[in-house]
């Protein structure tokens, strides 16, 4: 009898060519159903919340797969983790309903953007921010932040890659979402806000969806306005002419995480 299993995951996404699986390319979709197949046998293919693109981490992504392996829930986290390459770790797997899927089934996700502010960025923590030790009005780059918290048409901050039209009716991504049947560009932002620590600044947003590339649309356009190329007052009118040349530029993958999904 087959179970449908909710897998928690981290994972270092600089190692990877992103979540999807691609032929001939190491993503974090391929290496666990590898494992997976390795365990049990069975030849399947996990299905994320979403797709991060090839450098974004992940806390805590969340996968479902049918099994009919009857290894247990707690003995098959600590296999896959055996098996794993260090850089992805399985934090917990749950037997959920039949109708429960990763994707489908979210009603909100909290992505965070790391940036360094420090002059010299530390060798260890390289790969997991984007240094900018450059002068920043970082109170203007905070409030900037506060005029997307809502429901609006994100499309100034979406990929505008050939491809994205077809990639988000087909599922979700780091950017991620399409729970809305055909594309859709309106999502609500429940807050986004930035906070000061002693060597970074941290932007996190949570909402029910967001679209390719635009957390990392958004923390360019933040950064613009943190550099006075453009003034608070401009973001609200960005998010009104609903065009991508109007925002800024996408930023470095590096920095940003996948937090939190929720059901």
């Amino acid at each position: 009898m087959s179970r449908n299993l909710k897998i928690t995951l981290s994972y270092d996404g600089s190692e990877f060519h992103g979540w999807q699986v691609q032929p001939g390319l190491r993503t974090v979709q391929g290496t666990l159903a590898e494992c997976l197949k390795r365990i049990t046998g069975e030849d399947v293919l996990p299905q994320g919340s979403g797709r991060t693109d090839a450098g974004v981490h992940a806390l805590a992504q969340v996968a479902s797969v049918q099994l009919e392996s009857p290894i247990p829930e707690r003995n098959m986290v600590i296999a896959l983790n055996d098996v794993l390459p260090p850089s992805i770790r399985v934090k917990s797997v749950e037997a959920k309903p039949d109708g429960f899927h990763a994707r489908h089934s979210a009603t909100a996700k909290t992505y965070r953007y790391r940036i360094f502010r420090g002059d010299i960025c530390p060798p260890f923590v390289a790969r997991y921010v984007y240094h900018d030790p450059y002068p920043m009005n970082e109170e203007a780059l905070m409030r900037a932040s506060e005029a997307v918290v809502g429901t609006h048409d994100f499309t100034s901050f979406a990929a505008s890659d050939p491809e994205r039209a077809a990639r988000m009716a087909e599922e979700g991504h780091d950017g991620d979402d399409s729970r809305f049947g055909s594309v859709n560009n309106v999502r609500r932002i429940h807050s986004s806000q930035w906070m000061r620590t002693d060597d970074e600044l941290v932007y996190t947003v949570r909402g029910d969806g967001f679209l390719h590339h635009m957390v990392r649309n958004l923390v360019g356009t933040f950064l613009l306005v943190g550099k006075g190329s453009l003034k608070i007052a401009d973001v609200p009118a960005i998010l009104e002419a609903r065009n991508r040349s109007a925002a800024g530029p996408t930023a470095a993958a590096c920095g940003l995480y996948l937090v939190n999904v929720e059901y």
